[in-house]
């Protein structure tokens, strides 16, 4: 099945509420269509680590696998990006290893 897309909301000056969170979809993975200036909040909000899996297009950052791979410990908070599209591509492909991670994605 293709990614379940989680669409990335426009930061703005004058403020912008954020929808509420999507859980990872974790049989079927994520995606937000990237232009370079997409950062996703990812929450945690299980009493266990979880780990964020983001595909590349090609080797980044001295990774030799198409995949960079971060923690996030229990009841943390964490941003990341952008995402150049030359690196992950103009589809960014997410995985979270369990439901209780949520996710915003932003384009600033």
């Amino acid at each position: 099945m293709p990614r379940t897309n989680i669409a990335a909301t426009q930061a703005s000056r004058a403020g912008t509420v954020l929808p509420t969170a999507s859980a990872g979809d974790v049989v079927n993975g994520n995606s937000t269509a990237n232009d370079g200036r997409v950062v996703l909040i990812v929450k945690n909000t299980g009493a266990s680590s979880r780990t964020m899996t983001f595909t590349t297009v090609r080797s980044v950052d001295g990774l030799t696998n198409p995949v960079r791979s971060e923690a996030i410990p229990a009841g943390e908070t964490q941003v990341f990006g952008p995402f150049d599209p030359n690196d992950y591509g103009t589809t960014l492909g997410y995985n979270a290893d369990n439901a209780e991670l949520t996710i915003n994605a932003i384009r600033v």
